[in-house]
């Protein structure tokens, strides 16, 4: 997978992992790892499907559909990614955080649906649930950050809580942070996740 690793200054911190929004890329959210922790390393990933020449982590069948096959394939090579990444870069496997924004946040959230071990957390900025009706891992103690806009046309507020509740019955502490705004990663939503990482 196409990215980029910048090695941080204090290889004690967690490893951010950037998972961008459709038609972005692996520089797009380069800006954001600085203000979540300036000292972690950053391994920031595109997405290896296109649809209509933008860069996605899975396909979707229509606004808001999943290609669900599609998605379980792309979640194994996104976490058959970590595994490989992690030797090659010697950081901690175990200690992965996600930061990502809608297709990355919903590419994010099922590497937690489908691999217990696959993120030590995560921050979802408009994330949808990725699937429905399955089982989920045993996500005790793992510390997810959500943000929602109350507005937003693409990732409705019932979807939100929708997958707050799926994470929570898993085990996973969840924080859902709303912002009376629509799909748009906003700076205060940002400022909110690194208030919430710092406390981890």
């Amino acid at each position: 997978m196409k990215h980029i690793f910048n090695k941080g200054k204090d290889a004690s911190k967690p490893t951010l992992l950037m998972l961008h929004g459709t038609g972005g890329n692996e520089l797009d959210l380069l800006p954001l790892a600085g203000m979540i922790d300036d000292e972690a390393s950053v391994l920031s990933v595109r997405g290896n499907v296109l649809e209509n020449g933008m860069p996605r982590f899975f396909r979707r069948l229509a606004e808001g559909v999943f290609d669900e096959e599609d998605l379980v394939f792309r979640t194994k090579e996104l976490n058959d990614f970590l595994n490989e990444a992690a030797e090659k870069y010697n950081f901690q496997r175990d200690n992965v955080i996600a930061i990502g924004y809608s297709n990355g946040a919903n590419i994010a959230a099922s590497l937690l649906f489908h691999y217990k071990n696959a993120l030590k957390g995560a921050i979802l900025h408009h994330p949808m649930v990725p699937r429905k009706g399955i089982e989920l891992p045993d996500l005790t103690g793992t510390p997810v950050f959500i943000a929602a806009g109350t507005n937003d046309p693409i990732c409705s507020p019932m979807e939100s809580a929708e997958l707050q509740k799926l994470l929570d019955d898993a085990g996973a502490n969840v924080e859902l942070h709303w912002e009376n705004r629509g799909h748009q990663l906003t700076q205060e939503e940002v400022q909110a996740a690194a208030i919430w990482y710092r406390k981890l």
